[in-house]
């Protein structure tokens, strides 16, 4: 699998720890002074948490990319020699546990919450409250993201990290542990404000707030808190922006490996993997963004947006997602409110590209002009996630919520590393598809 699993860097004042293999591992640093001096210190808590947020890029970011795209459609495989692609490429039974970037994710993604635990947990005992406050939610922010990573692919997920034989529980109650992660950190930072010392020794781009709230909306979708979820969309800024930045050092991971290489995936075409009636306007200009042509050498539709150059940052969410999770929860909830849902789902459409952060806007003048009914306007949602949210890792999620067909995708959910079920007897049963 050519240069599939990026390797595990952690920021300038981290203490260098190994990748252990499973949930059950022992993660301690075997330099046990230095350890105990990076722990005991502000500066070094932040390096490291910055090493968690290129952990969390380089590994887990780029695994969800990679896998999703491929099992729901979304790109298409360019080399067979690419062992792990070529199985979620295939999919069914020939996803299985030797798969060398599901093992990876899992190792990362552990890894993370690891971590931000330790950081999380000694960033308790600082005098610095505003200090204490910043690292507690910039380490949520990835502990958050890689347990929603764990939920999204795994049926059950583990109850603790670094513990022998650690026991599982519901994907679902993984999505309600990110929540309550996520809430403790608000907590922390609405009980003292986030100091300019520590924004400063963390990497630009990164929205603390913004982003707890927005991932506490997506999780809480996932989890079927309507109610939960729509709240914390409507905390979020639209207008501001919060991205993974990279640079020349520390490339984007998809652009390092699989645009400026051409060797791993591009997009499948236009359609972005929709089926026919729910496919993308050709009009559309969220096309164009994402996707570029190469008239002369195959094949021909090339990523773009996000992952066009190696220092092109990657939003950790964008402002329309807030949009489309409102929509959903409007119609998903006790007593639907289509007329709003309706409203939000016109405001992605009509957007053009100046008007949004990012630059992704549809463009399209007469908005949703189709019918105004609960299953219409959640197959108009599911539509313009597919289209929006490309490539975000999102979509085989998505493809269990709103009960698409099991044809339109490779996997539902995915098997367990043979590394867990190797060393832990908990490990449960992996799903039949």
């Amino acid at each position: 699998m050519k240069k599939i699993i990026q390797s595990i860097v952690y920021g300038s004042l981290a203490v260098p720890l190994l990748l252990a293999t499973g949930c059950k591992k022992d993660y301690t640093n075997p330099n046990a002074a230095t350890s105990v001096q990076v722990f005991s210190s502000a500066k070094g808590l932040a390096g490291i948490a910055v090493g968690l947020q290129r952990t969390y890029a380089n590994n887990v970011a780029y695994g969800i990319s990679d896998a999703t795209g491929l099992l729901t459609g979304e790109t298409i495989l360019l080399n067979a020699g690419n062992g792990s692609e070529l199985q979620f490429a295939t999919g069914g039974n020939a996803v299985d546990g030797t798969n060398a970037l599901l093992g990876n994710l899992w190792s990362a993604s552990n890894k993370v919450i690891y971590d931000a635990n330790n950081v999380i947990n000694a960033a308790v005992t600082l005098s610095d409250k505003g200090y204490a406050s910043g690292l507690i939610g910039y380490a949520t922010i990835f502990k958050a993201l890689s347990m929603g990573c764990q939920s999204g692919y795994w049926e059950k997920v583990p109850d603790t990290v670094g513990t022998a034989a650690a026991t599982f529980s519901d994907r679902v109650v993984g999505y309600n542990r990110a929540i309550a992660a996520i809430d403790k950190a608000l907590a922390a930072i609405n009980a003292n404000a986030i100091s300019t010392a520590f924004i400063a020794d963390i990497p630009v781009g990164v929205d603390i707030v913004n982003t707890l709230n927005a991932l506490k909306a997506r999780y809480a979708l996932f989890a079927g808190n309507y109610a939960q979820s729509l709240a914390a969309a409507n905390a979020v800024d639209l207008t501001k922006k919060s991205t993974l930045n990279f640079e020349a050092a520390n490339p984007n991971p998809v652009y390092n490996t699989v645009t400026s290489t051409n060797n791993v995936y591009q997009p499948v075409d236009s359609t972005l993997g929709l089926p026919a009636g729910i496919q993308p306007s050709l009009n559309d200009k969220r096309i164009p963004f994402y996707t570029l042509i190469n008239a002369t050498i195959n094949p021909r539709f090339r990523l773009n947006g996000f992952w066009i150059a190696a220092t092109t940052p990657i939003p950790l969410y964008i402002p329309d997602e807030m949009r489309l999770i409102r929509a959903e929860c409007y119609v998903r909830q006790s007593t639907p409110n289509l007329v709003l849902a309706k409203a939000d789902i016109d405001a992605i459409l009509m957007q053009t590209p100046a008007q949004d952060p990012f630059g992704v806007g549809a463009d399209i003048a007469t908005g949703y002009t189709g019918t105004i009914d609960a299953q219409s306007l959640l197959t108009e949602i599911y539509r313009n996630r597919c289209i929006e949210l490309f490539l975000s890792g999102m979509k085989l999620e998505d493809m269990r919520r709103f009960a698409r067909p099991l044809t339109e995708r490779k996997r539902n959910l995915l098997p367990y590393p043979f590394r867990e079920r190797d060393g832990n007897s908990n490990t449960p049963p992996d799903p039949s598809f």
